[in-house]
């Protein structure tokens, strides 16, 4: 496997992206996963899911938001376009905060996958209408519930001038698909270094911090590079006091380390784009 001639901004080796989920879902529609590991019934709406994922938008995305305030780092947020509606204030503070807002489709049910092109191409414009009305940003981001896209997801994507994207999980590093002259940037969602572990598994919140130093560790040792390691939490999973103060640990660990360039996806886009 030939590894790349180049480096990221600085010279350096390490990208860290800092991914928070700041997810909904649609009115009727409650998580598949919540704290109670014994499903209801079918067709019984799952009321104590659905309080639980409101914890994201009320509570938990602004705890987040202090913990990146305290050591200057920025994120991107991919964001449920329908808490444009819901909780337009949350949606503000992540832009007033400087992060960077992506679009994580209308809801976690509405995904790509499930729609015909026309569905899809009609539920983007109004994703990204929704989010830079309510959080005075440009949306050039997108991620989709599951990161399961339709075979159009890209294309269309593309067209509307999104300069990223990030359902692939086919490669280590960002490339460039082009479509019918325009260009869009594929970044891959990696989970090596997520919160989902904790909720669907029990792990104790710790062991998302000793990923990401076991992570450090192998890279070190291999001497790879360019590298990119995401860091990804759930405002309501690990917006909640205990996983908040491990993910903040990350936070202070990578703006303190030279090796690493902490970066948005946003930033990694524009990067790749300009290379080419």
């Amino acid at each position: 496997m030939v590894q790349p001639d180049w480096l990221w901004p600085g010279k350096k080796r390490i990208a860290v992206v800092f991914n928070v989920c700041l997810e909904a879902w649609s009115d009727g529609k409650a998580p598949g996963i919540s704290p109670m590991g014994n499903p209801l019934p079918p067709g019984v709406l799952d009321n104590m899911a659905i309080s639980w994922a409101a914890y994201g938008a009320k509570r938990g995305i602004y705890r987040l938001l202090e913990a990146f305030a305290r050591h200057r780092a920025k994120a991107s947020v991919m964001v449920s376009a329908i808490l444009a509606e819901r909780a337009p204030e949350a949606v503000r503070a992540v832009g007033d905060a400087g992060h960077e807002v992506l679009s994580h489709s209308y809801a976690m049910d509405v995904i790509p996958a499930l729609m015909t092109e026309d569905e899809e191409r009609r539920n983007l414009q109004r994703c990204t209408s929704l989010l830079e009305k309510a959080s005075g940003k440009r949306v050039r981001g997108w991620i989709s519930p599951r990161a399961t896209p339709s075979a159009h997801t890209p294309r269309l994507l593309a067209e509307a001038g999104y300069a990223w994207y990030g359902d692939v999980l086919d490669d280590d590093l960002p490339y460039v698909q082009t479509f019918g002259g325009r260009r869009i940037v594929a970044i891959p969602l990696s989970t090596d270094v997520n919160d989902m572990p904790s909720m669907k598994y029990g792990n104790p919140p710790r062991m998302i911090l000793e990923s990401f130093e076991e992570q450090l560790a192998r890279i070190k040792a291999r001497r790879e590079g360019p590298v990119v390691i995401d860091v990804t939490s759930h405002a309501h999973i690990f917006g909640r006091p205990h996983g908040a103060h491990y993910y903040e640990k990350i936070i202070q660990k990578a703006v303190k380390n030279r090796e690493i360039w902490v970066a948005t996806r946003l930033d990694i886009a524009e990067f790749v784009l300009a290379r080419k």
